[in-house]
């Protein structure tokens, strides 16, 4: 009996010896390293999940309240036409298009769906000469519309334009960037590539403008038809300019002199494609027909200064 206790004792302390231990570990050791999440960042420049500064309606000025959790950007790209991507891209909760480019007879390749389309002043009298099928027909379709302050103030010709548009489809969502918004864009621009648009006296393009409202609005965004920024220094390729009206113009022709314009109405097309390579990573962006991924490493991006309200 007496070693029976003996060894009952020596268990109890034992015991008592591990659990001090335990909690004096618990006290000394220092919290395990918080691992940095490794998921894209989505979203950059919203601020807040619905609302997106900048974009505002031609009613009340409203900012558009929109989001969406995966997109498809549609270009214009002649890569398009026989790709039979449009399954896909209606798959997406939100389909975006640019400009004048249509749907109808190209669905197969582009797909039905419009959820939200971005139009260049320069394209406003193409869209208005296709009125029923872009417009009349797209009326659940939100239309943002961009240009310069001289056209888009009150005052403009295209602003009055497109409050004759909103007279006679009162149903139709219509929005125009602020200049603000407009100018902070031209600055992520600077920012990005280190170059003045302005003293090279060039446009930002339709992609642009689309590209980082995909961002604020999506939390993935795949595109459709936009070549790497590499593309095109193979001079043998001969894809048109567009999937839709005449092919005579072709893509990386067009790209190649916008890019060494000197003076003049030019895009920098393949530098805008370098920046949305560089952000392809950070920013949760896939590139489709053709398919595509970015050999840059994921980058610090120096977009955040865009804006966190216009």
């Amino acid at each position: 009996m007496k070693t029976c206790h003996v060894l009952l004792l020596a268990v109890i302390t034992t015991m008592c010896t591990c659990l001090l231990l335990m909690y004096k570990s618990t006290l000394t050791d220092p919290p395990a390293p918080q691992t940095r999440p490794t998921t894209p960042q989505t979203s950059p420049w919203r601020s807040s999940p619905l609302i997106l500064d900048g974009y505002n309606s031609i009613v009340d000025n409203q900012p558009l309240g929109m989001h969406c959790n995966s997109c498809s950007l549609v270009t214009s790209s002649g890569h398009l036409t026989g790709s039979g991507r449009g399954v896909d891209i209606d798959r997406a909760d939100c389909v975006i298009r640019m400009n004048d480019a249509p749907t109808e007879g190209h669905e197969q390749d582009v797909g039905r769906r419009t959820s939200l389309r971005v139009v260049a002043h320069s394209s406003m009298n193409q869209v208005l000469r296709n009125r029923q099928n872009l417009l009349q027909s797209r009326q659940d379709s939100v239309f943002v519309f961009w240009g310069p302050s001289s056209l888009m103030s009150l005052q403009g010709s295209v602003y009055k334009k497109l409050q004759g548009i909103k007279k006679a489809l009162p149903k139709l969502k219509v929005y125009i960037i602020s200049q603000k918004k407009m100018q902070q864009l031209d600055k992520v621009f600077k920012e990005e590539t280190g170059k003045d648009r302005r003293i090279s006296q060039s446009w930002l393009s339709t992609g642009w403008f689309t590209m980082i409202l995909a961002i604020e609005l999506c939390n993935r965004v795949n595109v459709y038809g936009m070549v790497s920024p590499e593309f095109c220094q193979d001079s043998t390729h001969t894809v048109p300019y567009h999937y839709y009206g005449p092919s005579k113009i072709l893509e990386c022709a067009m790209y190649l002199s916008h890019e060494r314009g000197k003076r003049g109405g030019h895009h920098r097309f393949i530098t805008e494609k370098q920046v949305f390579a560089s952000w392809a990573r950070t920013f949760n962006i896939h590139f489709h027909q053709p398919d595509w991924t970015p050999m840059l490493p994921a980058q610090n991006s120096t977009s955040t200064s865009v804006t966190q309200g216009s």
